[in-house]
């Protein structure tokens, strides 16, 4: 068994961001625990439950302990734990109700920011480190929206972090345009554990939250990135690469914003013979910058 000692920096980075990617959110327990001793008081209680006629099996705990300090720690370590429950979310109808609610209260991007941190009706926010929200310009003509954070955005706690933040930043550069000068978000505020699609509930429950940061922020201009949140605002089972390049009207806040599809980086990096039909949608879109809405219309 490799240790971590015997690891280079490089190597342990690299091994822990596996994990962190994997949906690992934890090494190491925050006391030493006896399995054995758990193991056996477990055995002892399930002998205990048989009600054979045999005498019950001898549990651990009715042996002394050890004289001194050692029986203590012995005997801590034997000890069931208390491990706290995660916070249980309430039915997807009442979640949907209080998150439009929350959302509708609020009156600025900082309001909003706030609402959604107080907010407990997501089950997804019990797994993630924290809430992502969004980040750039935060009077944007320009809003880029990806589907939800990555483990690189849960670390951060930003949008578009790690290499596929460095890729975005590369096609936003090659448009004429830098990550100051749009705001940056994601339809999903907390990543799923594993990055898995989140679901159509989860999906549901967000969906005031992203509404009202668009609405709040008042775009003239929205770049959707990837297969999920193309399908969540333009709604259908297309796919991307049937939805991309297409400039579309949406309707948000009493608004009409132009929005168009695009491959999210990470589709980019999974097939990199995708990248001519990204520049092929960037350029659709600087060209919309000025005058989309007859385009569209």
């Amino acid at each position: 068994m490799i240790s971590a000692a015997d690891l280079q920096a490089a190597e342990l980075a690299a091994l822990l961001a596996f994990h962190a990617d994997a949906g690992v959110e934890w090494l190491l327990e925050d006391q030493p625990v006896d399995r054995i001793a758990e193991f056996e008081a477990m055995r002892a209680a399930h002998a205990a439950r048989q009600g054979s006629g045999d005498a019950p099996a001898r549990s651990t705990d009715d042996r002394q302990p050890p004289s001194g300090n050692a029986g203590a720690r012995n005997a801590a370590r034997a000890a069931p734990r208390e491990i706290a429950a995660p916070a249980v979310a309430m039915p997807d109808g009442q979640a949907v109700a209080e998150a439009s609610a929350a959302a509708a209260g609020a009156t600025t991007l900082d309001e909003l920011r706030a609402a959604m941190e107080g907010f407990g009706g997501c089950n997804l926010k019990n797994s993630a480190r924290g809430l992502v929200f969004a980040q750039g310009n935060m009077q944007p003509s320009i809003m880029v929206i990806g589907p939800m954070p990555n483990a690189d955005d849960d670390r951060e706690g930003l949008p578009f972090s790690g290499r596929q933040g460095a890729m975005l930043d590369r096609m936003l550069a090659g448009i004429g345009l830098a990550r100051t000068d749009v705001l940056l978000s994601n339809v999903i505020p907390w990543r799923p554990p594993g990055n898995r699609v989140p679901s159509v509930p989860e999906s549901d429950i967000c969906r005031p939250f992203i509404e009202r940061q668009i609405a709040l922020a008042a775009p003239n201009h929205l770049l959707i990135l990837g297969n999920f949140a193309a399908r969540f605002f333009f709604g259908g089972t297309q796919t991307i690469h049937q939805m991309r390049g297409e400039w579309r009207q949406m309707e948000i806040g009493g608004r009409k914003i132009a929005a168009l599809a695009t491959l999210h980086p990470q589709d980019l990096a999974a097939a990199p013979i995708s990248k001519r039909l990204a520049w092929q949608d960037l350029l659709a879109f600087r060209a919309g910058l000025t005058g989309s809405t007859e385009r569209i219309d």
